[in-house]
């Protein structure tokens, strides 16, 4: 014997047929008990009708995060981490793929200028690539025309990797 859960379609449903004090009372006390919740209801209320703005914001705190970076390999590779997890959210938020791929690259660009070149630590190449290779896939699922806009950044940013760091090869991404 369980607790029932039900299908995102059901509570739908329900949540059409509550007035709006109760539908807000819901809202706020689900916004309560978690910070996810309470930031992506933010989000919502707030910033959704300027996704070019948000972005922007989360670029700003991307590059604040860049400055903090330490320049111990092992460090290094967590705090990156702790970057794309904040990548990743905001991208959940948005819901747009060219904002995700818009939002990555930046990451990718950023970690080309601030991350140490003669770095051995493999998890911390890894990064790197593993968002180069997921940039290229994002980009590709999208329409020919913004996809031509995102392969010149992602050509810019391969080119800049391909130069400063003798482990990544421009061949692999383009």
């Amino acid at each position: 014997m369980g607790i029932n859960t039900y299908t995102l379609q059901s509570v739908k449903k329900e949540l059409q047929h509550l007035d709006q004090a109760r539908l807000a009372e819901l809202c706020l006390r689900l916004a309560k008990y978690k910070k996810e919740s309470k930031e992506l209801l933010t989000y919502l209320l707030f910033d959704a009708h300027d996704v070019a703005g948000y972005t922007d914001s989360v670029k700003q705190e991307m590059d604040g995060l860049f400055m903090e970076l330490p320049s111990h390999a092992y460090n290094a590779a967590k705090a990156l981490r702790k970057i794309l997890r904040l990548v990743t959210k905001h991208s959940r938020f948005m819901a747009s793929k060219p904002a995700e791929i818009e939002l990555l690259i930046h990451f990718c660009k950023l970690y080309v200028e601030h991350v140490d070149k003669r770095a051995n630590y493999k998890p911390l190449r890894q990064i790197l690539v593993r968002q180069l290779e997921k940039v290229v896939k994002l980009i590709s699922a999208l329409h020919e025309d913004l996809q031509y806009d995102h392969r010149t950044d992602l050509e810019s940013v391969v080119n800049e990797a391909d130069a400063k760091l003798s482990w990544i090869n421009k061949k692999d991404y383009l």
